[in-house]
């Protein structure tokens, strides 16, 4: 049976409803940066999505082929995620100006995987697919003390739970802090081409640092 991360690190994928208080370890990811509104057809973002899956699939399957990664193991390819900001808004997103939007769409990658592995999937998948895989890079994340929420509905509507998460995290001491590479992160656990808008299933995540008094 393949690792499943959602199953493996639930404290991550799978928070409750209600907000809570984390410190997300280190993790590695592959990604694409670009920025608009992810609505729009042909999107940067739409088109993250299809390199994204083309690289985690390359990685996932090359226990086929004759490149070998050192450690490796089976795995479910993750969900997913997003890093979200829109300039000079200090964290702030308008969900009304999509278009001004910036974003590092990205998929986590287990532990594992090396620049080196990456370079090669990349190279693999341009070789395999006939497409520029170019945009794709192996980024390394290290969100820290965060509190997050599992959202349900529309991503319109997050802003409600966002203002119940920044209330919690006041009431426990903390402030938001989107500081340099501290972003809004969603976690996509549903996929709204076969999910209905009001089950969908988002976890969201801000940067927080302990509040000093004044």
């Amino acid at each position: 049976m393949a690792f499943d991360y959602k199953k493996e690190y639930k404290e991550f994928y799978l928070p409750p409803k209600k907000p809570s208080i984390v410190t997300v370890p280190p993790m590695n990811y592959i990604a694409v940066r670009g920025s608009g509104d992810p609505n729009a057809e042909n999107s940067q973002y739409k088109q993250s999505i299809s390199l994204l899956y083309g690289i985690a699939f390359t990685i996932k399957m090359s226990k086929m082929g004759d490149h070998r990664i050192d450690g490796y193991f089976d795995f479910v390819v993750p969900p997913l995620e997003g890093f979200w900001w829109q300039d000079g808004a200090h964290g702030t997103l308008d969900y009304t100006r999509k278009a001004d939007m910036n974003f590092i769409s990205c998929i986590r990658m287990p532990d594992f995987v090396t620049p080196d592995d990456f370079a090669w999937a990349v190279a693999e998948a341009t070789r395999k697919k006939h497409e520029d895989f170019s945009k794709v890079e192996f980024l390394a994340m290290d969100e820290g003390l965060c509190v997050q929420c599992m959202h349900i509905g529309p991503y319109d509507d997050e802003p409600a739970t966002i203002e119940r998460m920044k209330e919690f995290a006041e009431a426990a001491g903390y402030e938001q802090d989107f500081a340099a590479g501290r972003y809004h992160h969603e976690i996509y656990l549903s996929d709204p081409r076969r999910c209905a808008p009001e089950k969908l299933k988002t976890v969201i995540r801000h940067p927080i640092t302990q509040r000093h008094a004044q």
